[in-house]
């Protein structure tokens, strides 16, 4: 908890584990954000997780998960690994009494998904999950705009982008279905997060998951096998039936970017980023009544710092959600309920494409 003595604020202490996006994000994300202290870093690579505690003056330093749990000062714990390690990890942290922030996917299927939400609400902890889009401005403003189109006729999004696309970047876990690698749950995780809170349940679901590049060098050089899908199309029915086109690619050579187009009665609806060397900064959005062009819309309510990284600003915001939602204040803070719902989505999606059919899915209740 945030301690209160002699009119001063203790900041919980933080941990955070994986140097890889945690030395990206979570830790100069926490950094800035009022009431968490960053006071221990783990990565199993010890001398990577020594050189990010002196870089940024942080006392504790291990390649053992377990003493970052033990750590008298850690009161939560960020996870920021490769997605096969996130459910051993938050539930042993939750276990420990730890509040958690988790990457998504944020695991490797929907029952062990569930087992965590359980976890979190028998110890009474708060268990978030860095779905960032909720707290760009842009997409705020976006959901906020989504009644001038009427009765919605079509969504359709394109999430394009080239990251992936050189054959020769190396093969690691992320080329590998069994660690939780590949597209769908690197940004299809964060799809079906929005879709439900834009526009609420998703009534079925069809998905073809692909491999364009089937094989990566490893550090050796040596090609590796790769099963991980790299493009994604998957057709939704959103609970009051409207239909949505998803296509998702991370080998797409000058690819579009992330677009959100909703076509409705009383006009048309887009919010879109070009930019393929960060995902969120970038976004823009437009609106058109019925027979005239698309207008620039500004966006109210920036963010009150911005960063050369996108992903900080609403990450910080997140995370000023998470202390002030430990401290019993109402916030709309995504949590594992939400994970939930988004793995859910994503293993039904594996499942459809594994028996090429239309699969219904469940309500997020």
């Amino acid at each position: 908890m945030i301690y209160l003595s002699d009119n001063k604020m203790t900041n919980l202490g933080v941990g955070i584990a994986g140097m890889g996006f945690g030395r990206l994000v979570h830790l100069p994300g926490i950094q800035h954000c009022g009431g968490l202290e960053v006071v221990a870093v783990y990565d199993r690579d010890l001398a990577k997780a020594q050189g990010v505690a002196t870089e940024f003056n942080i006392s504790t330093a291990t390649d053992r998960f377990v003493d970052l749990l033990h750590h008298q000062s850690v009161q939560v714990v960020t996870i920021a690994t490769p997605p096969f390690l996130h459910y051993e990890m938050a539930k042993a942290a939750l276990q420990a009494g730890k509040h958690i922030i988790l990457e998504k996917p944020v695991t490797m299927n929907v029952q062990e998904a569930i087992e965590l939400y359980q976890i979190s609400q028998s110890q009474n902890l708060v268990a978030a999950v860095d779905f960032e889009f909720r707290y760009v401005p842009q997409w705020r403003y976006f959901r906020s705009l989504l009644p001038k189109v009427g009765k919605k006729r079509l969504v359709q999004i394109e999430w394009l982008v080239q990251g992936r696309a050189n054959p020769g970047r190396q093969w690691n876990w992320y080329s590998q279905k069994a660690l939780g690698g590949g597209a769908l749950g690197a940004l299809g995780s964060h799809v079906f997060d929005y879709l439900a809170w834009l526009f609420g349940d998703i009534k079925q679901i069809w998905a073809n998951l692909s491999t364009a590049i089937t094989h990566r060098p490893d550090r050796a050089g040596n090609l590796q096998r790769v099963d991980s899908d790299d493009t994604c199309q998957i057709m939704v029915e959103l609970g009051d039936g409207t239909p949505v086109t998803i296509v998702i690619s991370t080998v797409a050579y000058n690819g579009r970017g992330h677009w959100l187009t909703v076509y409705g009665e009383e006009g048309t609806l887009v919010l879109g980023s070009p930019n393929l060397a960060d995902y969120v900064h970038g976004f823009e959005v437009r609106f058109a009544p019925p027979g005239q062009e698309l207008a620039f819309l500004a966006t109210p309510d920036p963010l009150p710092q911005t960063f050369t990284d996108g992903r900080l600003a609403p990450f910080i915001a997140l995370c000023q959600d998470f202390v002030k939602t430990i401290g019993g204040h109402p916030t709309n803070l995504p949590t594992l309920k939400e994970g939930i719902y988004s793995q859910q989505l994503m293993d039904l999606c594996h499942q459809s494409h594994n028996d090429r059919v239309w699969i219904n899915a469940p309500d997020r209740s």
